[in-house]
């Protein structure tokens, strides 16, 4: 009996706690949509409050949902003061360092979910050239499969690099994977989807174009060969659909926050996030341009490539991102970690 009247009281006590602070907490998520419109101390007086709410949240609802909002809506301000402010060239530094991996952590979801549809794609054209070796031609088309057929019949299976000289086909490359980073963005307006159907599409030519290789003796040369820039590329297209997600996820589940709102901070998150990429774009292109053409490389120097290319994709975009968000929580005092 005393523990149910104890209960009663914290639910009611927790009731009349959201009841006096959900009008600050709606112009607070009103100040995160539009920061560049706020002024300094206005964004520092909300800052305040929404911490100094989200400290009682934690210290009495510890478990509660209002305590998981607050700390959303805490780091979201915090993350629009930091970046909102005036700052000197330094920026430029603190933008790759610290802005574009702060929004990858706050994406976290949206990129484990275009992980997980790109390699299920990958799998479905990994299965469907298996059972069906024409699968290929539907996918590359006739002319991509006779080619390599040629080359491979000539000796040169990787000849398809070395067409061009490397300078126009660095910039092609290039600037066609960067358009490929922004459709993934723009698409995600459209429910996710349209992000989703790109996805879909360059995981199942993944999965074929490596599995034909397999299928004609050929996967380590292959995969040395294409995973030397595609593993820049193929992380950066499955980094750009997490910009996808992020921009459609912003209006299809606003959550606490105003439809408006929740979209425009999905776009900011998601424009930064393809912003991210394409350094990313530019070095697989310079890659695939001037060095995967050379097949003659030695196989360790090509895997070492291979390695290093995949190792920095995780610190940066998913290692450092953790850490650094744990250093933001632990220096602000406020915000809870994982």
């Amino acid at each position: 009996m005393i523990l149910t009247l104890h209960i009663e009281r914290l639910i009611l006590k927790e009731a009349s706690f959201i009841r006096n602070n959900i009008e600050k907490w709606r112009r607070t998520e009103e100040l995160v949509g539009t920061p560049e419109d706020a002024l300094p101390d206005e964004m520092a007086e909300a800052y305040t409050e929404i911490t100094a709410d989200l400290a009682f949240a934690q210290t009495h609802y510890r478990r509660s949902r209002i305590t998981l909002y607050l700390n959303d809506l805490a780091s979201a301000l915090h993350n629009a003061i930091y970046s909102n402010k005036k700052e000197k060239w330094t920026r430029i530094f603190t933008y790759w360092t610290h802005e574009v991996p702060l929004t990858m952590y706050d994406a976290r979801r949206e990129l484990l979910a275009s992980f997980l549809i790109f390699a299920a794609f990958v799998l479905v054209g990994v299965v469907s050239q298996l059972y069906d070796t024409d699968f290929s031609r539907l996918i590359l088309g006739d002319y991509y499969v006779d080619m390599t057929l040629e080359n491979i019949s000539k000796g040169e299976p990787m000849a398809v690099y070395n067409g061009g000289s490397e300078v126009p086909m660095f910039l092609q490359i290039t600037i066609n994977n960067v358009m490929v980073s922004f459709f993934a963005f723009v698409l995600g307006i459209f429910a996710c989807v349209g992000t989703g159907v790109l996805l879909m599409q360059n995981g199942i030519m993944l999965g074929a174009f490596q599995t034909f290789f397999f299928s004609q003796g050929l996967l380590l040369e292959s995969a040395l060969a294409i995973w030397l820039h595609g593993t820049l590329e193929i992380s950066a297209i499955i980094i750009s659909g997490a910009a996808g997600m992020a921009l459609g996820s912003g209006w299809l589940f606003p959550g606490t926050y105003k439809r408006g709102v929740a979209f425009r901070r999905g776009a900011r998150r998601g424009l930064k996030i393809v912003v991210g990429t394409v350094p990313v774009f530019i070095l697989a292109g310079f890659i695939e341009g001037f060095v995967t053409r050379h097949t003659e490389i030695h196989d360790a120097v090509r895997a070492g490539i291979i390695l290093f290319s995949l190792a920095f994709v995780i610190f940066y975009f998913v290692i450092w991102p953790r850490a650094l968000a744990k250093r933001v929580a632990g220096q602000s005092g406020k915000l809870s970690g994982f």
